[in-house]
């Protein structure tokens, strides 16, 4: 009685299933496939994706790295395992995706893998994300097709002519390690994203990471992901950014401030193309473009042993250096009218431009804060402005000696000074300044923590 009414069931289940267009593998412990039911078939078939893989592993690499997770499954300890939108090429060779549910079956030790075939939902998906990607370009003048520049290089001073050349021949490579230097402020990770989008395709990811912005403990998590189990609070396992860059660019923004520990392990992800997740010791492969910043000296850095001359020549292939405002003052009303722009489309405004003394005062300024400091001038004037154009008196820039470049803040006395001295008091001031938090300190400094330590200790 027992068994026709499990039967029933099954019998029930698989028709619901049916009428849902849900296929099902069946699997038993370690992954080996055991059947794959003709919905499952056509899905795949529809998807170009050969199914005579005995292996779930094999049939779908999204699962490798959570074995862990599927015996907890199967061991009844966890619900079921859910990992959405898979991306997939289908026959037409645009992109397909797929719902994957791992489920325990009614034998004991057995699995299901429920696959539903939700492309359209995914297409819908993709692109309202690339909708709001091409919002926050437009928000800084790039666009997706490739024909307009951020702001950080528009003008036509020599060096930005030659970084637009160069940013144009990458883009025909998309698997080199690209790293951008430039002062903060520059606009380095708007040329992250213009090659971004001049050399990969439309719907790639793009993923970033600002090292100096996660405590060091977290980044290692964000980067590579980790298995259930791996620490403390790691209750489910989770995909890292490197897999969700996948097929795309991962930016390092602000690599300089990497531990010196997770510079190894990035400079093995370089080197070999694979990576683990924390806790586990299955190797997943890595495929997209690297891309890294820093407003840092890493030829300094190396030679204090706060950045791995292995991985910085690694990096040090192909090299961008983004040239701060203050040398290509020419260029200044230039982009501040692109700002303008910008705005108008923002606060519905619908100022017309820049006064001559307006133009006058900007190309005056030092601009200490680069590319970001004249954007933040330009909105606070957009909002502030009673006028079709924006005039002198609208554009508040700060007046202060601390606030102009570093130029001209300091002179040497005619008697001469103890340059180690003057370290050793200035780190002094910022320590005191920050209650001892020697993170906080170098970054008043403008170093790294590591950097710091080494100077406290060689003073």
């Amino acid at each position: 009685m027992a068994r026709r009414e499990e039967r029933s069931e099954s019998r029930t289940l698989e028709r619901l299933m049916a009428a849902r267009e849900l296929g099902s593998v069946r699997f038993g412990r370690g992954g080996r496939v055991r059947r794959i039911d003709p919905i499952a078939s056509g899905i795949l078939k529809g998807m170009g994706q050969p199914h005579g893989e005995r292996d779930i592993f094999d049939l779908f690499p999204e699962l490798v790295g959570s074995e862990d997770a599927i015996e907890a499954v199967l061991d009844h300890q966890e619900e079921a395992l859910r990992i959405p939108y898979v991306n997939r090429g289908d026959q037409d060779g645009g992109a397909g995706y797929l719902h994957l549910f791992v489920f325990a079956d009614a034998d004991p030790g057995t699995g299901l893998v429920v696959i539903e075939n939700v492309t359209d939902r995914g297409r819908m998906w993709q692109e309202l994300n690339q909708h709001r990607y091409d919002r926050v370009l437009r928000r800084y003048g790039l666009d997706t097709a490739g024909g307009a520049s951020p702001e950080g290089l528009l003008g036509e001073s020599p060096l930005l002519q030659e970084l637009r050349k160069n940013i144009r021949k990458i883009g025909g490579v998309p698997s080199a390690t690209v790293l951008l230097l430039g002062e903060t402020g520059t606009g380095k990770s708007l040329a992250a994203h213009m090659i971004h989008v001049r050399s990969m395709a439309a719907d790639a990811p793009f993923v970033e990471i600002n090292c100096a912005a996660l405590p060091e403990h977290l980044v290692e998590a964000e980067l590579f992901g980790y298995q259930k189990g791996a620490f403390t609070d790691a209750k489910t396992a989770r995909a890292g950014l490197l897999q969700a860059a996948e097929g795309g660019t991962l930016f390092l923004d602000e690599i300089g401030d990497m531990d010196l520990a997770l510079q190894a392990k990035l400079l093995s992800v370089i080197e070999t193309r694979r990576y683990r997740r924390i806790g586990s010791d299955q190797s997943l492969p890595f495929k997209a473009r690297i891309i890294a910043a820093t407003h840092r000296n890493l030829e300094e850095m190396v030679r204090e042993k706060t950045f791995r001359e292995d991985l910085y020549y690694r990096l040090n292939v192909v090299v961008f250096q983004l040239p701060p405002l203050r040398a290509m003052a020419a260029d200044i009303p230039v982009i501040a009218h692109r700002f303008i722009e910008t705005y108008n489309a923002e606060y519905q405004r619908r100022v017309a431009g820049l006064t001559p003394a307006a133009e006058k005062r900007l190309t005056a300024h030092q601009w200490p804060g680069n590319i970001r400091e004249l954007r933040n001038c330009i909105e606070r004037a957009m909002i502030f402005t009673e006028s079709d154009h924006i005039d002198a008196r609208d554009i508040l820039l700060p007046t202060s000696p601390a606030a102009e470049s570093a130029e001209g803040q300091w002179e040497v006395p005619p008697q001469g000074i103890r340059l180690d001295e003057v370290e050793r008091q200035l780190i002094r001031s910022a320590l005191a300044r920050t209650g001892n938090n020697i993170t906080r300190a170098a970054k008043l400094l403008g170093i790294s923590r590591d950097t710091l330590r080494y100077r406290m200790g060689k003073l």
